[in-house]
């Protein structure tokens, strides 16, 4: 990591639920915990707890000089709501398979 920036990923039991309208996109016991220098609390979702039938990739991608190239989904009225790791740098790699959404409730 680069002076003052710091990456911790650690595995969760919160209940973590992502809805859009009243669809749930994400349900999961076992979430990892991303804290990141600068950044709010993300929650990544195993994929296996994500209704990927629901959502589209869309062509986004973005780079991160910390965690890889980003590849991201759709649902069509909201573009680019959860992204993913495909090939995640060697420090995030437990983030791997995970998806993150901008929103999710925590319980």
């Amino acid at each position: 990591m680069t002076q003052g920036h710091t990456i911790t990923i650690e595995q969760g039991e919160q209940h973590v639920r992502v809805k859009h309208g009243d669809q749930v996109l994400a349900d999961t016991h076992r979430p990892l915990l991303l804290h990141e220098t600068g950044a709010p609390v993300r929650y990544y979702i195993p994929a296996e707890d994500v209704r990927l039938d629901l959502l589209t990739p869309s062509g986004t991608h973005t780079v991160c000089p910390f965690k890889g190239t980003a590849s991201y989904w759709s649902l069509p009225d909201t573009p680019d709501l959860a992204w993913a790791y495909p090939a995640p740098k060697d420090g995030v790699a437990p983030i791997k398979d995970h998806l993150c959404f901008y929103e999710a409730e925590v319980s």
